[in-house]
């Protein structure tokens, strides 16, 4: 630098040129709160043309009613100057040169220039973001009370839909037992389907109701101490009139845990297992389904129950959709096997329920295996 050259201090235009075309509003303040610089941005939001603003006080820019806490606001900062971000918690408003006024975001910034202190503010309006925040909250309000009702709804239908069908099945199973008079063989295979159809559409409708609250919230897992053996014995039981009739053998293999008690919720236990069997029964034309199990100990002691079947197997591709709500493998359309493809969902959302998990491998053509892992922890070994 040559000897007439002149170091020159930045000047306050220098300094701000940059923010001129700044994406908000730029106000720089002096240490007596009034304005030294606004960018065409203020001039934009505000309404005010920039020589309206210059040498004002900053309050002509707040809503009357903030003046006071603004000036106090104001002081405060200028005994402690810091970086204060976007979103820092205040609810602030700006006014217009109309009087109009609209929610604000305000960043600041101290700034030295030589002997002299200023306060940098980018100014954002929030206006489309508060009313977006609005009609988010009230679509929640409404979302809440949809919730409310179908909960309402479900516990009314849980009532209305299951009394009439345990009234028919149990009258249909007083028919059958013959204790009113006797049936020739077409009565008899009638009542048949009117019980079996009864119990099918029963079943169908504590799947919806139970996979209704699992998805809202409304049912937890209930941990007791439970023996798994006993709950297997209970489903192979109750379902062995259906495999026999189908003349399929069905075996369960408790020895391995038949002395195992795990700290889970039996209901759910149960409801998984019976639609594991369920279903292993339904798509096996011949041969055997098996429940079996084991107890592995890497690191956390895990019970896996499997029930194999030897029925129709499953193709590689569908394995995806397999535990996808309404989903059924088979969509022609005169199905072989009936079902709204709500009992491999349902399972799997039972078994995360109660801290397990539920897979499946399988061989189209051969059959399939699926295993329900569950801890065992919080009970002796």
């Amino acid at each position: 630098m040559s000897s007439n050259q002149k170091r020159h201090p930045p000047t306050l235009e220098s300094a701000f040129e940059m923010m001129e075309s700044a994406p908000d509003a730029i106000v720089i303040v002096g240490d007596r709160g009034n304005i030294e610089f606004v960018n065409a941005q203020t001039e934009k939001l505000f309404g005010y043309r920039r020589v309206e603003l210059i040498g004002r006080a900053v309050e002509l820019l707040v809503p009357p009613r903030f003046h006071s806490r603004h000036a106090a606001r104001r002081r405060d900062y200028a005994r402690e100057p810091r970086v204060r971000p976007m979103g820092a918690g205040l609810e602030l408003y700006g006014r217009r040169k109309d009087a109009s006024e609209f929610p604000v975001e305000i960043s600041l910034s101290p700034i030295v220039l030589g002997e002299r202190h200023f306060v940098a503010s980018a100014i954002r309006d929030i206006t489309e973001r508060r009313r977006f925040e609005h009609e988010l909250r009230q679509k929640n309000i409404q979302l809440e009370a949809a919730s409310q009702a179908k909960d309402r709804f479900l516990a009314s239908m849980s009532h209305e839909l299951r009394t009439p069908l345990n009234a028919i099945i149990g009258f249909t199973a007083t028919l059958l037992m013959k204790l009113p008079g006797p049936l020739n063989a077409d009565q008899e295979q009638q009542l048949n389907i009117v019980q079996s159809s009864a119990r099918h559409l029963l079943s169908l409708i504590n799947d919806i109701l139970d996979l209704a609250k699992i998805e809202s919230g409304k049912i937890e897992a209930y941990l007791e101490p439970v023996s798994v053996a006993s709950v297997v014995v209970e489903v192979v039981e109750s379902l062995r009139s259906s495999a026999e009739a189908k003349k399929l053998a069905l075996q369960a293999a408790t020895g391995p845990y038949a002395e195992i008690v795990a700290l889970t919720d039996r209901r759910a236990l149960h409801q998984i297992l019976l639609n594991l069997v369920g279903n292993a029964i339904k798509y096996t034309p011949a041969g055997t389904v098996r429940i079996d199990g084991s107890v592995t100990d890497g690191g956390v002691r895990t019970l896996a129950l499997r029930v194999t079947d030897t029925g129709i197997g499953i193709k590689p591709d569908d394995l995806a959709k397999l535990f996808q709500a309404f989903e059924q493998l088979d969509s022609s359309n005169a199905r072989r096997f009936e079902g709204a493809g709500l009992g491999l969902y349902l399972s799997r959302k039972l078994a995360t329920l109660i801290g397990g998990a539920l897979s499946v491998e399988s061989a189209y053509g051969q059959g399939s295996t699926f295993t329900l892992t569950i801890p065992l922890s919080g009970v002796p070994a």
